[in-house]
């Protein structure tokens, strides 16, 4: 009986199984967060799980369609009587009959996944696009014979100026309805921008009117539900990005679609359906109905922005990185497959600044207004795909960086997104190596009275993206890791939780007894490699504008926010600064979503803006690799970190392979 490749999404987990294995025992077995209530028997449907189809380059792995067993009666049954979505299967009838990738939904996990992206309160412009008119139409004359839709039209333009909106063709079929229960008085919702008519109602209508502010981000997808005359924020949530199972990052979606006939109108059908569950649900969560949402601003990397759209990606891909168009876009919702919103809702997507720099970092932009201000600032959106901007009032410059999915716990040996139970603050003692941490769900640190039992319902369940970061900078601090990264023996630094793992050593943070988790030598070069990337953008920026210094660094994106600062200049993840002037953004992208969404000078402050933003392109940069070798070291080989080294004294040890195959320590 042989054995087979079986990978889980979002969280990356592999292993191999023999030919028959329930996917739901494999799940356990590798600590995978798959819900199962009715003890695997296929009653409770918790388990559901949508296995992939095709080729997965980055991966390394072709899925087959008989990777899994066929459709037993246990889901036939159930499908019946409760329905199983398209393309699902219980993951405790499903059994592995070859190398399979297998995405879990976030309905299917126990701790469902936090994502981070909240909106901040700060004051917005309010000129809305879309706005509510009411008009006491006149009704038809035998004598002289109108149509009801040049009547309105008469009507807005002598009551409220306005010139003949359009109508679109669903609301057409609507008007003669709504004017006869108004008995001829009518709300109308007109888009100012474009002049079309997006809602009608009977009467006077007293509820505002929404919008969605809208992240799509190619790991989570964020969304804020906005009152259209304050600004006000009704509802707020965010879900897993579902393309995640096709690619964890942008150049594997890519690759998919390339790989695969008709894999980028997968992806775009996933990503809408996403996109309208996400809007029924905050919908519902606001007390309004759906389909009174009238327009929405969506800002996206490039390929989400193509794929969001149905356009395949495959330019972006290879050099040299063509857009299909950068300009800002004006649809209708239904262009796109978003039928949850109005009928006549209309959508704002922002201009992309090039091939690899899309709509969220314009978004960025627009939030924190570096073109606006003096000081030379560093401003980094933090994720899959870096987005990065430098400079002032005077000149402005962005770039992209590949820093992949490590920074979000995938890659990582004990790795997971932000959910309740993962490790997202360290501490290690400099002197017993002994650590201390905090997990999502609880304010409490391993070491206090009561940690045990405020974590009884989560456990301890890995480690996501910020605790990484600590955990790597503060074995550095410690001298657990040398400037190369690489982790003593416990006879080198001094404590029995540096433990041999074959021919590296591993540090362990937390066991129970049965599990342990661990930073290895893998998660470090996984580390490195992402900041390193991060770094080498940032300085190809400044040596492009000609600077050596920064008057401030701006940390942005829903993971930026939980990033220690000094744990992020500890790790060479940005150039030095002092660390009074690093500071947090929050979810700036989905901000500026909100500024375009509630301002129509914002709109066209940012289509000026991104005319005006110079592009580097780090994938042809020749400097671009000399600055990632060097910001392997932690925190850099070369630059001297002058802010740090006043905040912090970096251990000065270095382990050597000797050829023996043993560690040795020497000073540096």
């Amino acid at each position: 009986m042989s054995d087979h490749h079986v990978i889980f999404m979002p969280s990356g987990k592999r292993g191999r199984f023999a030919t028959g294995t329930p996917v739901l025992t494999a799940a356990r077995q590798l600590g995978v967060d798959l819900d199962s209530v009715c003890g695997g028997r296929g009653i409770c449907s918790k388990c559901q799980v949508a296995p992939g189809r095709g080729d997965f380059p980055k991966l390394g792995i072709s899925v087959r369609a008989d990777a899994l067993s066929e459709v037993n009666a246990v889901e036939r049954r159930y499908d019946e009587k409760r329905g199983l979505a398209p393309g699902r299967r219980l993951g405790c009838q499903a059994t592995v009959q070859g190398d399979v990738v297998i995405d879990v939904p976030p309905e299917s996990q126990v701790h469902r996944q936090v994502v981070r992206k909240e909106a901040r309160g700060a004051p917005i412009r309010m000129d809305p696009a879309t706005r509510l008119h009411v008009v006491t139409v006149e009704e038809p004359d035998m004598d002289a014979p109108s149509g009801d839709l040049e009547r309105l039209q008469a009507a807005l333009k002598t009551e409220w100026n306005v010139d003949a909106p359009t109508l679109p063709l669903p609301l057409l079929g609507r008007l003669q309805k709504v004017l006869r229960a108004g008995k001829w008085q009518i709300t109308v919702a007109v888009n100012h921008e474009e002049n079309r008519i997006a809602g009608l109602w009977p009467g006077l209508r007293e509820d505002p009117v929404v919008g969605l502010a809208i992240d799509l981000g190619s790991t989570t997808i964020a969304a804020h539900l906005c009152d259209l005359s304050t600004g006000e924020v009704r509802a707020s949530g965010g879900v897993m990005n579902p393309q995640i199972r096709f690619g964890e990052d942008l150049m594997s979606r890519v690759s998919y679609a390339m790989m695969n006939p008709g894999g980028d109108a997968e992806m775009t059908r996933a990503v809408r359906e996403a996109l309208d569950a996400l809007t029924r649900e905050l919908a519902a969560e606001a007390g309004v109905a759906a389909d009174d949402i009238l327009e929405a601003v969506i800002v996206c990397n490039p390929v989400m922005h193509h794929l969001l759209l149905g356009v395949d990606p495959v330019e972006l891909g290879q050099s040299p990185f063509a857009l299909a168009t950068s300009d800002a876009l004006r649809l209708g919702a239904a262009e796109i497959g978003l039928e949850a919103m109005a009928a006549g809702a209309r959508v704002y997507v922002l201009p992309c600044i090039a091939g690899h720099v899309g709509a969220d970092a314009a978004a960025v932009a627009l939030a924190q207004g570096p073109d606006r201000d003096t000081p030379m600032t560093l401003i980094v959106d933090v994720g899959t795909n870096a987005e990065i901007l430098l400079g002032n009032r005077a000149r402005l410059l962005a770039c992209s960086s590949p820093t992949g999915p490590a920074f979000e716990g995938a890659q990582i040996s004990a790795g997971q997104r932000a959910a309740p139970g993962a490790i997202e603050r360290v501490r290690i003692d400099p002197d017993t190596k002994e650590p201390r941490f905090r997990v999502i769900g609880s304010e409490l640190w391993s070491d206090d009275p009561g940690f045990a039992e405020a974590t009884a319902a989560t456990g301890v369940t890995g480690i996501c993206g910020s605790g990484i970061i600590e955990a790597v900078a503060e074995m550095r601090l410690a001298g657990i890791l040398d400037a190369t990264g690489l982790i003593g023996s416990a006879a080198q630094v001094g404590t029995d939780r540096c433990a041999a793992d074959g021919r590296t050593h591993a540090y362990r943070l937390w066991s129970d007894g049965d599990r342990d988790i661990r930073v290895t030598q893998g998660d470090i070069r996984a580390i490195q490699l992402a900041k390193s990337a991060l770094y080498a953008g940032a300085r190809l920026l400044m040596d492009e504008a000609g600077v050596e210094t920064l008057d401030q660094v701006t940390l942005a994106g829903a993971f930026g926010a939980h990033i220690s600062p000094r744990h992020a200049i500890v790790l060479g993840m940005i150039p030095d600064a002092p660390l009074d002037r690093v500071t947090s953004a929050g979810n700036a992208a989905g901000h500026g979503a909100r500024m375009a969404l509630c301002d129509r000078g914002a709109r066209a402050h940012i289509e000026g803006l991104v005319r005006r933003i110079e592009k580097v392109e780090t994938a042809v940069a020749p400097r671009f690799q000399e600055h990632f070798v060097a910001a392997n070291a932690i925190p850099h080989a070369t630059a001297s970190f002058p802010h740090l080294a006043g905040e912090v004294t970096l251990p000065d040890v270095s382990w050597n392979v000797a050829t023996t195959g043993r560690r040795r320590r020497r000073s540096s």
